[in-house]
């Protein structure tokens, strides 16, 4: 693209870029983190969506991914990833079909907590020859999707086990509800407590003569705790590479990576800059941007199409026309809005990415 060897600040914007020194340095300290634990690492991609990103995490020694939907599996098998975990239920013929038909190119495990979908993911699998691993998904006390610890996970893996078309390849939780808590004694108890009815359950499948592989468990904001746990297989951590500002927020040890360029479209008075980044560009649903190099600010509000920085100090430095950085708030809100990512090295544009994984709801 003409774009590459372009410095950044001659970007058209509003822009998405990202810092490939940190964002490779991000990806290695976890890796490096990960493996000083004994586990292994299956980033979630939902909020990356980039293929060329899931390689560079496999290639400093992640197993796989893991996509939240069908199309996003389908987008990173195309590309070459060989180990997939679809982290959500999947229901409705189209959909068995489609990852009964990527097994062929793929090992894309499935998630399921209940045995409605058994018999016709099974013969969606049959059909044409194929075996879906399955991971059944446990509630550990998000009390979102999951089948309740203990002798339901015991039925429901037996269940998997016998269907035909099928293979129990593990189990998985998230204990995502424990993010809210403050007290970082009290919610590494939380953490733990999460994980020990998930390690419980494998070991009472075990001990019901069921295979148990996977335990998987672990997001960016809860890694810290949950890589420690005694039979944790592998953890599920992706959105912690961008360093944003929600996982500064969670204490996440990476540093920002990720980038919004705007350029200032107005000065309507010395407190105020308007820029052309607004919430179809940075949103600020979970945590607002943050602006780089930029003193006294006070608040950062978007509507659909510009952003307001809000300022404690008058500032006549900043004009209109001047290219401002934002780190992200949220990668998870925020990549799947952009076409491409700019990826940065040094100031010059190195490679830019499309985001392919964008779009795909089903």
């Amino acid at each position: 693209m003409t774009e590459i060897g372009r410095a950044k600040e001659l970007l058209d914007t509003p822009t998405l870029w990202v810092d490939l020194d940190v964002l490779e340095s991000n990806i290695q300290l976890l890796m490096d983190d990960f493996r000083d634990a004994g586990v292994d690492w299956r980033p979630h991609t939902k909020g990356i969506k980039i293929p060329a990103i899931a390689h560079k995490m496999i290639d400093a020694g992640a197993l796989g991914v893991t996509c939240a939907k069908p199309g996003e599996a389908e987008v990173m098998a195309a590309a070459g990833v060989r180990d997939i975990l679809i982290a959500n239920q999947v229901v409705g013929a189209q959909k068995y079909a489609r990852v009964a038909a990527l097994q062929r190119h793929a090992n894309v495990k499935v998630t399921v907590d209940n045995t409605a979908t058994l018999a016709e993911l099974g013969a969606a699998a049959e059909a044409i020859g194929v075996e879906i691993p399955i991971v059944v998904e446990l509630n550990v006390g998000m009390n979102r999707a999951g089948v309740e610890p203990g002798t339901a996970v015991v039925a429901l893996a037996g269940a998997v086990q016998e269907q035909d078309g099928l293979r129990l390849a593990g189990l998985m939780a998230w204990e995502g509800h424990t993010l809210d808590i403050k007290d970082a004694d009290e919610r590494a108890q939380a953490i733990q407590g999460c994980i020990g009815q998930l390690t419980a359950s494998a070991q009472a499948c075990r001990d019901a003569g069921l295979p148990i592989e996977i335990v998987s468990c672990g997001g960016s904001g809860t890694m810290d705790v949950t890589m420690h746990q005694p039979e944790v297989t592998e953890i599920q951590a992706g959105g912690a590479i961008f360093g944003d500002a929600t996982y500064q927020m969670w204490g996440v040890p990476t540093d920002p990576a990720l980038f919004g360029q705007a350029v200032v479209t107005s000065r309507p008075a010395p407190d105020r800059i308007i820029t052309d980044a607004g919430f179809k560009t940075l949103p600020g649903m979970e945590r607002q941007p943050k602006a780089v190099n930029l003193d006294n600010v006070v608040n950062i509000a978007a509507s659909a199409e510009h952003g307001v920085i809000t300022l404690s100090e008058p500032n006549k430095s900043v004009q209109v026309g001047d290219v401002l950085d934002f780190v992200v708030g949220y990668g998870d809100a925020t990549v799947f809005l952009h076409d491409a990512m700019y990826g940065v090295r040094k100031g010059i544009v190195e490679t830019v990415w499309q985001v392919s994984g964008r779009g795909k709801l089903r």
